[in-house]
């Protein structure tokens, strides 16, 4: 009789919402097993009732924030008193707020680094670990098209998504040899709530034109199923990335804060 294959326990962060409830999605249609993570305990459960019957696979949900530094640690010592080893790891918890930096709130700037920078890098060491033992899995780091330029009018948040590239291009190289693929998802204005908390609804940048979040989730999957590196889902937003890559700084500099367009 053959043995059942071990789950594939997949946790996503920031999955009450946008691209996070959208990856859960996704990666339960493949019949990876779920751990959901957010603050918004109420949203998790209902998104977890919802993919129970949809697709039939373990759901757990841990209700948590982010933001605070003993919480990656304490979510991987839940998953071992439940017995979870992570098979794959998406780090999709993240903001940004739109502004001067010398006026925006220095309190909330330094939490969105605590987040998108210092939680993501945690969980990725609390989690690379058992993956290459186990040499199975992977990471999903969800980054941004505003990884490879300045932001103007979102400095921080630009440069946190610099980060979370540059970390996730160094791990994709450390890990493969070992069988775990990391690779980095770079979405453009995307569908979601971030739009709202960020403060862009009004910008250029929205009004140019958005992804719907199921869409920048099926692409990022099928990326990091594939082992690439880095996915940027959508011909425009690939087009800026390589523009990026290859204008002058200080021009791409100037294009990124013209698009987030400061009254």
């Amino acid at each position: 009789m053959a043995m059942a294959e071990e789950p594939r326990w997949t946790l996503i962060t920031g999955a009450s919402s946008g691209i996070g409830a959208e990856l859960a999605r996704v990666f339960a249609a493949r019949g990876y097993a779920l751990v959901l993570t957010a603050r918004r305990h109420e949203r998790l459960e209902a998104l977890a009732d919802e993919i129970r019957q949809a697709h039939g696979v373990p759901v757990e949900v841990m209700a948590l924030d982010l933001g605070d530094r003993e919480a990656p640690q304490d979510l991987r010592d839940m998953l071992q008193e439940q017995g979870i080893a992570i098979h794959t790891l998406v780090n999709n918890a993240g903001f940004g707020l739109r502004g001067y930096f010398a006026s925006l709130p220095h309190e909330k700037q330094l939490a969105m680094i605590d987040l998108n920078i210092t939680a993501l890098a945690s969980l990725c060491r609390l989690m690379l670990p058992g993956m290459i033992e186990r040499r199975r899995g992977g990471i999903l780091n969800v980054a941004s098209t505003a990884a490879f330029q300045a932001g103007p009018y979102m400095a921080v948040y630009y440069a946190t998504k610099a980060f979370v590239l540059s970390l996730s291009e160094a791990l994709h190289d450390e890990a493969k040899p070992h069988g775990v693929t990391v690779t980095a998802l770079c979405p453009g204005p995307t569908e979601s709530e971030f739009s709202d908390t960020a403060g862009l609804k009004d910008s250029r940048l929205f009004k140019a034109g958005v992804m719907s979040s199921a869409e920048v989730a099926r692409i990022g999957v099928e990326g990091y199923e594939a082992g690439q590196a880095i996915v940027i889902p959508g011909a425009k937003n690939r087009a800026g990335a390589v523009g990026a890559k290859f204008l002058p700084r200080f021009v791409s500099r100037r294009v990124a804060g013209l698009v987030q367009g400061m009254k």
